[in-house]
């Protein structure tokens, strides 16, 4: 049987990482350690900051910033959530590639999910908690 000429698989590991109602997939290629987030570069898509530092943290603790190529999609939230949730899937992704790095990103937090989410609204009341002005007479 004759082999067939297929270009070699790009080689990329996945990572999805949630916060609040934010959704992102991570995709990590071998490279210089560009960033895409929903087409746009890090800094133009994360204005502060702080939000960049919280992306690039994973890679940071990984000493991989410069070895990779992340590619992000992010839905829904808003922007300090979209960023948490791009660094929990970018930490997902780098556990693919290296299972090593679980002890280390363990310790400094980086596989757990933030469950903390917004409370819904209660019926009879005026939010997730607040009471109605409560009148004796």
């Amino acid at each position: 049987m004759e082999e067939l000429n297929q270009p070699p698989a790009k080689q990329q590991y996945y990572g999805t990482g949630r916060r609040k109602t934010s959704v992102a997939r991570v995709f990590l290629r071998p490279g210089s350690g560009q960033f895409a987030v929903n087409g746009r570069s890090l800094e133009a898509y994360f204005p502060a900051e702080t939000q960049r530092v919280v992306v690039r943290y994973p890679l940071q603790a990984a000493e991989m910033l410069d070895k990779l190529d992340v590619l992000i999609n992010v839905r829904g939230g808003g922007m300090n959530s979209q960023a948490g949730a791009a660094r929990l899937g970018i930490a997902r992704a780098l556990l693919i590639n290296n299972a090593e790095l679980r002890g280390q990103l363990k310790k400094l937090g980086l596989l757990t999910r933030d469950s903390r989410a917004k409370e819904r609204k209660k019926y009879g009341r005026k939010g997730a908690r607040k009471r109605f002005q409560f009148s004796k007479r």
